[in-house]
């Protein structure tokens, strides 16, 4: 019986090793800006960084609004970094992939930036709606930062902004990404929450070499 016991310790130990070294990791070669919608900074800048993220996710939230605004001044407005936006609705989240319309359809009145933000901030108040209830308050905030509440209205109701939401949520799948936020700066991969300092680093030793 102890022979037995060890034969399948050591079997389920070379399946382990076998799931970490062959498992699903995402395929390989595939660029994670290729197919995003939306950015900001010059299309030259020397730096590329594409986050994927997702409404309902409270680092994301924390990174949207307290670290993203301090590297829109200092890196993606004076030219430096290029900032790639996707979107990674999990299974399930229904609400999610209407809110990453919804930002898509504020994208086409040129604000796709503030819908962003003002999506996390008031992430409590729509996180549990759904259906009507949803779009009439995404409608709502669409009013509140002044765009025309018609046309973003008549661009949600169409559903025409979904397989692009889709898109990049099979994207995140296809890389082999398992949670939000996640960044690829300069190419390299780092996920979870990042404080200013730990990107200000990278982003500075991304820089040298340009």
């Amino acid at each position: 019986m102890p022979r037995a016991i060890a034969f399948i310790v050591a079997l389920l130990a070379l399946l382990a090793l076998g799931w970490i070294f062959f498992g699903p990791k995402g395929q390989k070669g595939l660029d994670p800006a290729q197919g995003a919608r939306f950015a900001l900074g010059r299309e030259d800048a020397p730096v590329t960084v594409v986050d994927f993220s997702n409404y309902l996710c409270p680092h994301c939230q924390n990174h949207a609004l307290n670290v993203l605004p301090r590297l829109k001044a200092e890196y993606i407005d004076t030219g430096k970094v290029r900032y790639l936006f996707r979107d990674f609705p999990f299974p399930g989240q229904a609400q999610v992939i209407r809110a990453s319309e919804a930002a898509a359809c504020a994208a086409d009145q040129g604000r796709y930036y503030e819908y962003h933000e003002v999506l996390f901030r008031a992430a409590a108040s729509w996180g549990n709606l759904q259906g009507e209830a949803l779009d009439r308050y995404l409608v709502d905030l669409s009013g509140q930062l002044g765009l025309d509440q018609g046309a973003f209205q008549a661009c949600l109701a169409s559903g025409e902004k979904r397989a692009g939401v889709l898109a990049d949520q099979k994207a995140a799948t296809d890389l082999g990404l398992t949670g939000t936020p996640t960044f690829f700066i300069a190419g390299e991969k780092k996920t979870g929450f990042l404080p200013y300092e730990e990107w200000k680093a990278l982003l500075d030793k991304a820089l040298e070499g340009k």
